[in-house]
């Protein structure tokens, strides 16, 4: 736990990604990336992988940290450990920035939001002409929660599936050809299929995937997760959460660096 509090030696700002088995992740070099290219100096971006959310304190306690973005599967539990939130944030229960101001305040935001939104609905309003579909959201966890904010937003009817059967729910067993005919867009929320498990992949009747059909993964490491590749196969448009990835995490730059501590 030492590694959590320590000074990090020659940095002054310190930024990092909270989660739970995510070597996976690409932030860290994204942000090195960064700093490198616009020349911001004394930075450096960590990957806090931790066994669990108690954990957090500790990371909270190093002086030198400015901010962080959360990830799976820390985005709702998180929420505990903070002094505010951020209006969307607090209306969807999920937060995947934390700010920490001047005075050592810990603010929760969501970038996820605008992150799916820029990056979905550019391919929305280029495949649908006709806002006579729905979509499928695959999980139920703190993701799930920014991409139904934004479906409701665009008027986009939708359906939770759950691994378990819950009131208003979908279970993966409902999935059939009827319903895959009404649903045209399917967007998974699900850790499944990340790198290393990219074997893995949310059990649908992909039989029934037509090229009428839109499939969109949170994931991005791999670039083509197991979802993906037999959505592809059947004709289905395709896309991976990388792009999402950039554009929330340029919304957490500017978060970390804005002038004023007030949300």
């Amino acid at each position: 736990m030492y590694y959590y509090v320590m000074k990090i030696k020659n940095y002054k700002f310190l930024f990092g990604l909270i989660g739970k088995s995510i070597g996976y992740s690409f932030s860290r070099n994204f942000f090195l990336k960064k700093f490198k290219k616009e020349s911001i100096l004394y930075s450096d971006y960590k990957i806090f992988d931790i066994p669990k959310i108690e954990n957090v304190l500790l990371i909270f306690q190093n002086t030198c940290l400015k901010g962080c973005n959360v990830t799976i599967p820390y985005k709702e539990s998180i929420i505990r450990f903070l002094d505010e939130i951020s209006p969307e944030a607090k209306s969807i229960g999920s937060v995947n920035v934390v700010k920490i101001t001047r005075n050592r305040r810990k603010i929760g935001y969501n970038t996820d939001i605008l992150g799916f939104e820029l990056s979905f609905k550019k391919d929305i309003e280029k495949f649908f002409h006709k806002k006579n579909f729905k979509a499928l959201i695959l999980g139920t966890g703190g993701g799930s929660k920014a991409i139904s904010f934004v479906l409701n937003k665009l008027q986009i009817p939708y359906q939770y599936v759950s691994r378990t059967r819950k009131k208003k729910f979908l279970i993966y067993e409902d999935l059939n050809k009827d319903l895959l005919k009404t649903y045209k867009v399917v967007i998974n929320c699900t850790p499944l299929g990340t790198y290393p498990d990219i074997n893995l992949c949310p059990p649908l009747p992909y039989q029934y995937v037509s090229s009428d059909h839109y499939f969109y993964d949170l994931v991005y490491n791999p670039n083509k997760t197991l979802f993906l590749k037999k959505a592809e196969e059947k004709g289905a448009i395709i896309k991976n959460g990388l792009e999402m990835l950039y554009l929330q995490a340029e919304e957490s730059w500017k978060i970390w660096n804005t002038k004023t501590d007030e949300i």
